[in-house]
């Protein structure tokens, strides 16, 4: 039985709120609460925040987050989270060493109920009743796990016509238009949340099995139900599902997955080869995103009776501790203009024998997940001249510091501005634009009023 003195019940939204303001109470020097929007029957979906500067992104520091209830009937993960939030705040304010350097160096975003009006759904039956799928959608019917946009085909089909990295991207991939009628504004909520945020790192959890799995959700022969589809990161990936689940199996006593009639060794499947799934959160955030996704099936059972709650928090305490201390893996840095030592937002990361780039975030500073070894490390960015230097990635539990100068192109150094910085003004007006030595001027046509654009 633990010793941590948690709230080892199930929380309603009421509670759960009620549960996130106590936290927020107690420390509010590392703890700040807010919302990504709203579930379709109005429900907010509150976030905790947990950091040193809570509400700041500081430069260096990389941002997690873990994600539950995106079945409102897996009902473990919500727990663990509350209580996870519970204990990271205790133990900060004893002052556990392991706790303080785990929020002093990184920003971490607790997301306990994705689908709140699915939860309220199983809530109301309670675990003896909640059954296999009450709860599982959301209030329309929808799965938020099939919900997101499919990325995985138009960047298969420019690696097939050999248009990747050079006329198609591997990262970063937009987000198809126009956005289908059919997206829950859960899911349009946590889209949001991903681009408002550099996340590096992340696990969404569930329930109903005993496994981690990881990208690629889908297979790359579209009618196959289960096909090996790695990404190229596929190492990296292999070792943060090892990473949760091999402490999960050692606590439960066993270290092999037995679902769907299939047995593997340390509970870990990759996505594509397990349960073929298309429009999934993990793919998506790989391939939209920095961030890297995995799933955790946490319990056999959906809806845990609340006596077992204590257990599963000894079960897991472990498993999401060490899970987010691996964004200390890899290496990070600065890509910084030479001239202005300014960050320069959205450079691309480019490490050589692995096709799939990471960005700059608005300061400069990027994060990269990689295992032990040494990387030629390209940083580029529009207007600047690319530069290479090697990184060396070592066994130690801090990630390697990898900074870049960037140096601007002649074109950049002689002043030009980049297009897009734009003003429209009415009535007759003269813009000035300067290229190199040439002035061209351009005045309304006739003198007459109109929309004029005037780059600057």
């Amino acid at each position: 039985m633990p010793t941590d003195k948690l709230d080892f019940r199930h929380h309603n939204y009421k509670e759960m709120r009620k549960l996130m303001k106590e936290v927020n109470e107690e420390c509010p020097n590392i703890t700040r609460v807010y919302s990504i929007g709203k579930s379709y029957l109005g429900l907010k979906m509150y976030v905790m925040e947990i950091s040193d500067n809570p509400g700041q992104h500081e430069l260096g520091e990389p941002e997690f987050r873990y994600v539950a209830g995106m079945h409102g009937n897996e009902v473990l993960g919500r727990e663990l989270l509350l209580n996870l939030m519970q204990y990271l705040c205790g133990e900060y304010t004893r002052g556990n060493p392991r706790v303080v350097r785990l929020v002093s160096e990184t920003r971490i975003h607790l997301l306990p109920s994705m689908n709140p009006d699915g939860y309220e759904t199983a809530y109301k039956l309670g675990s003896e009743l909640a059954g296999w799928a009450v709860g599982r959608w959301t209030y329309e019917g929808i799965d938020l796990n099939h919900n997101f946009a499919d990325l995985n085909t138009a960047l298969w089909d420019a690696e097939d016509n050999e248009l990747v990295p050079h006329k198609f991207p591997n990262h970063y991939l937009p987000i198809p238009e126009p956005v289908p009628a059919q997206v829950a504004p859960e899911t349009r909520a946590v889209i949001n949340w991903m681009q408002k945020f550099p996340f590096v790192l992340s696990a969404n959890l569930h329930g109903g099995e005993l496994v981690v799995t990881y990208p690629y959700d889908m297979t790359r022969t579209y009618w196959k139900a289960q096909e090996l589809t790695p990404t190229p990161d596929d190492a990296v990936f292999r070792w943060l599902a090892t990473v949760y689940r091999s402490r999960l199996c050692i606590a439960r006593g066993t270290g092999w997955h037995r679902g769907w009639g299939r047995r593997r060794p340390h509970c870990v499947w990759d996505g594509a080869s397990w349960l073929r799934m298309q429009t999934g959160m993990n793919d998506f955030s790989y391939l939209h995103t920095n961030c890297f996704e995995v799933t955790v099936e946490l319990s056999c059972d959906k809806f845990p009776h609340e006596s077992e709650l204590p257990r599963e928090w000894e079960n897991n305490k472990e498993s999401l501790l060490v899970f987010m201390e691996q964004v200390r893996r890899g290496i990070k840095g600065v890509v910084r203009d030479k001239d202005t030592e300014q960050g320069i937002a959205d450079a691309i990361i480019a490490v050589d024998g692995i096709n799939h780039d990471v960005r700059t975030a608005f300061d400069g500073d990027y994060w990269r997940l990689l295992n032990p070894g040494e990387y030629e490390v390209t940083a580029a960015a529009e207007g600047y001249h690319p530069v290479t230097r090697t990184c060396r990635v070592s066994f130690e539990d801090n990630p390697t510091l990898c900074d870049f100068q960037l140096t601007k192109t002649p074109k950049q150094a002689f002043g030009q501005q980049a297009p897009g910085r734009a003003e429209e003004r009415e009535g007759p007006q003269e813009c000035e634009l300067v290229l190199g030595r040439a002035t061209q001027r351009i005045q309304g046509a006739g003198g007459k009023a109109g929309k004029l654009q005037c780059l600057y």
